[in-house]
């Protein structure tokens, strides 16, 4: 059985009755076919029993959390049962190590800014980025790698919003809280694919919290935000841009909130039913010769950075292909 990610938007309680999880709310009570869920992410208000978070651990299913406005605020992360000790050790040395730190920092940004030029053809923007990727290679610190993905960031928006309708122009890029309707649709697409990437990290032996690019940090999957670089060009703008553009999402799809915009219930389930059907979207991989989910590239870029970890193949991030 394939098993899919599972998406709660209403409000309701998971209870566990011997080995069947329900869920329960005013319209009634619902079994869950445990064995198709790959992970679970809850939007609504959901009361949850210690039964079931039990019996989500033996699973190994993680379950992530996010509140009234549609953002990310934790995960329920079970008991890791794929342990690597030589692996552990070795990523906190690439860590520790300044110019191994260095080196995987760059190749995250490299890789963002290769998707992100792949970005602009497909948006018929023809602009050759190679001059940043040099800067790049040059820089010593990881303060200067961040900063060279800022400012090739701000051309990217810049060179974006020239081909989005005009009343979904991003203007500039606000988060906290997102100033209009295209930042907001895009800082919640983000905060979607930030859980889907510690799902695929907690089915490795990897440690989540030990990053490059990102300083780690407590309470934080940093790894996570690492690899996310190279995902949200081709996963969280392709999908922004094509719900735009064709009109899916529209001004309806939004309230104005706590000084800025945020989607509404009805535009935070319509964008999710999108971003599930595309990560369960396949592509032909050119090196394995097979069809592979967009989910799934996600894990295989996780066993990519083990390999360079333990010596056995230099990293190269994903550039897309499709």
């Amino acid at each position: 059985m394939r098993k899919k990610s599972l998406t709660i938007i209403t409000n309701g309680s998971l209870i566990r009755k011997e080995n069947t999880i329900y869920f329960e709310n005013k319209n009634g009570k619902k079994p869950l076919a445990i064995e198709g869920i790959y992970d679970i992410y809850i939007y609504g208000k959901v009361n949850i029993t210690s039964q079931v978070l039990n019996y989500l651990s033996q699973k190994g299913i993680a379950v992530h959390f996010f509140n009234h406005y549609g953002y990310y605020t934790g995960s329920f992360y079970p008991r890791e049962s794929l342990h690597s000790g030589y692996l552990v050790v070795n990523q906190v040395e690439h860590y520790l190590d300044k110019d191994k730190r260095l080196k995987l920092a760059k190749l995250f940004i490299i890789g963002a800014i290769k998707n992100i030029e792949k970005n602009l053809r497909k948006f018929k923007k023809l602009v050759k980025l190679d001059d940043y990727i040099e800067e790049l290679n040059r820089c010593n610190k990881i303060t200067e790698v961040m900063n060279v993905e800022g400012r090739v960031r701000a051309k990217y928006y810049k060179l974006w919003d020239e081909t989005l309708p005009e009343d979904f122009k991003i203007v500039k890029r606000t988060k906290r809280p997102p100033k209009n309707e295209m930042n907001a649709l895009i800082s919640f697409l983000n905060s979607r694919l930030y859980p889907s990437i510690i799902t695929e990290l907690y089915n490795t032996q990897l440690t989540p919290t030990v990053s490059y690019l990102h300083e780690p940090y407590e309470r934080r999957f940093s790894l996570a935000l690492d690899l996310s670089e190279i995902f949200k060009p081709i996963i969280v703008d392709r999908l922004a841009n094509r719900l735009v553009k064709q009109g899916i999402i529209n001004k309806n799809h939004f309230r104005n909130e706590l000084n800025g915009v945020l989607l509404n219930t009805e535009g935070m389930k319509l964008v999710l039913s999108y971003y599930n059907k595309e990560m369960e979207k396949t592509v032909l991989h050119p090196n394995l010769n097979k069809n592979v989910s967009k989910k799934r590239l996600i894990r295989l870029e996780t066993y990519k950075l083990i390999k360079h970890l333990i010596g056995q193949k230099e990293y190269e991030p994903l550039v897309a292909w499709f």
